[in-house]
């Protein structure tokens, strides 16, 4: 483990925000996210943080705890694997981040995280705007505000003038990429991200091998920005740990992820959000990217490298690349409906997977959460109505739980 941010040593007296875990019992449709299991007319008994039990009705027996009729679907906390906490969803991505102060940023992050609270959403993955997430994080950690799980990056890593350099921690050689590593560790974080490729490659070799190397030198994973074939093949030769966003890729590309074993994060929110005229003009999106979203999602052959990356055995695993355009902390379901239309998921079920077990896999946290089981963290949400035959029920959350603690 690396050395810890000065924070994790202060002591405190008293958190600002102190939610206690509950001793409750959950009743309704029991989704564990274990394989396709599902328990009809089941129960959910949580103790503190952990979930203690789980099984059927007919084998509750007598019980201390608070019993909770919640007539809906219970299941894991979901998992965004793929987000931005201080971005939120205006059009002009790079105005926004460099004209928001400091204070507003961390005022975004506040917002967004009670709104991933109440979308049932226990863990996120911020891969970076600006160094505001690692804040939040101290924030959650520290008990100063409500919000989920947090795995952060800090400053996300691009060449000097690479893409979204206006953003991230521009640097130039194999020192200086070892140096802006160094300052994402000392300031606490839990990953370290890159900026790959746009349309071109980006960094130099020596680059991306000394920025990979200073990662894992800190136990700590790195994830990439790659987009396309060459980019995604490149990445993941030189030891990437995971591949967000994901494209077009060859065979032997998707053999190279399947021998390393690298996940793909894919994000399809943005082109399936942004070609809705009714929501895109509400986030200043143009004209002619609302018409080349639309032609985009018409295309099947546009995701033919992802989804034969999924029937070859690729991991993919759920992030809607929240706080871009259009895209606001709460977009779920279409992220969900979009994998099983263009085939990286099977079905319904396959999808919620990719948010919760799938996820919690990716992220190192499948000891702890992503499925329903006793003695893993309570991390837990009820939705109203059936999940499996409408996945826009995903959007109907009516409790979060975070270690037992009831947050919404």
């Amino acid at each position: 483990m690396p050395e810890q941010a000065p924070w994790r040593f202060q002591k405190i007296i008293r958190p600002m925000v102190d939610i206690q875990p509950e001793h409750v019992v959950l009743i309704g449709r029991v989704l564990t996210s274990v394989g396709d299991e599902v328990i009809e007319n089941g129960f959910v008994e949580i103790e503190g943080k952990a979930i203690k039990r789980v099984g059927k009705v007919s084998d509750l027996g007598a019980t201390a705890a608070k019993v909770i009729e919640t007539g809906g679907t219970i299941l894991p906390g979901l998992i965004q694997s793929h987000g931005h906490l201080a971005w939120d969803g205006i059009h002009d991505l790079a105005a926004q981040s460099m004209d928001d102060g400091p204070e507003i940023a961390a005022y975004k992050c506040a917002s967004n995280m009670l709104v991933n609270l109440k979308a049932g959403v226990t863990t996120f993955r911020d891969l970076g705007v600006n160094r505001t997430n690692l804040f939040a994080k101290q924030a959650v950690a520290q008990g100063i505000f409500p919000g989920p799980r947090l795995l952060v990056c800090g400053q996300a890593i691009v060449q000097t003038g690479g893409h979204t350099y206006w953003c991230c921690r521009e640097a130039s050689g194999p020192d200086e990429m070892r140096r802006a590593v160094r300052e994402q560790v000392r300031g606490g974080a839990d990953l370290i991200k890159i900026m790959a490729c746009h349309d071109t490659l980006e960094f130099t070799d020596a680059e991306l091998e000394a920025v990979i190397d200073e990662s894992h030198r800190n136990r700590l994973p790195i994830t990439a920005h790659a987009t396309y074939n060459d980019c995604i093949a490149r990445v993941v030769k030189f030891g990437i740990d995971v591949v967000e966003h994901g494209g077009s890729m060859t065979e032997e590309t998707i053999s190279l992820l399947k021998e390393k074993n690298v996940p793909i994060v894919t994000t399809f929110a943005p082109v399936v959000v942004q070609s809705q005229p009714e929501i895109a003009r509400k986030f200043n999106i143009p004209e002619w990217k609302i018409a080349e979203r639309q032609k985009a999602v018409a295309d099947p052959k546009r995701y033919e490298g992802l989804v034969n990356a999924a029937k070859a055995g690729v991991t993919i695993a759920f992030g809607t690349d929240c706080g871009s355009p259009a895209v606001a902390h709460d977009v779920i379901a279409p992220e969900l409906k979009f994998m099983v239309k263009v085939g990286v998921k099977k079905d319904a079920y396959d999808a919620i997977r990719s948010a919760t077990a799938v996820a919690a896999g990716v992220n190192k946290l499948d000891k702890q959460t992503g499925t329903l089981e006793a003695g893993k963290l309570a991390d837990v949400i009820v939705v109203d109505g059936d999940v499996l035959a409408d996945l826009d029920n995903i959007a109907k959350v009516k409790m979060t739980f975070l270690e037992g603690r009831r947050m919404v």
